[in-house]
């Protein structure tokens, strides 16, 4: 049987934590940040996580 292969779109996005969490970035933090307000912006730094709902679909994504 041939090895799964990770996506590499998904490997660019998501970091997988030791306790099973999957690390990703916020949105709407590329460009365009002089009209959003500075709370948006504060508010958009720093870690976030995939929620559970979603954590098994990641997870296919990035086998290793």
């Amino acid at each position: 049987m041939p090895k799964m292969k990770t996506r590499s779109a998904a490997k660019k996005r998501f970091t997988k934590k030791k306790n099973g969490e999957i690390k990703r970035a916020k949105a709407y933090r590329r460009h365009l940040m002089t009209k959003k307000s500075t709370k948006q912006n504060r508010q958009s730094r720093g870690v976030a996580y995939v929620h559970e709902a979603d954590l098994k679909k990641i997870a296919k994504l990035l086998p290793n």
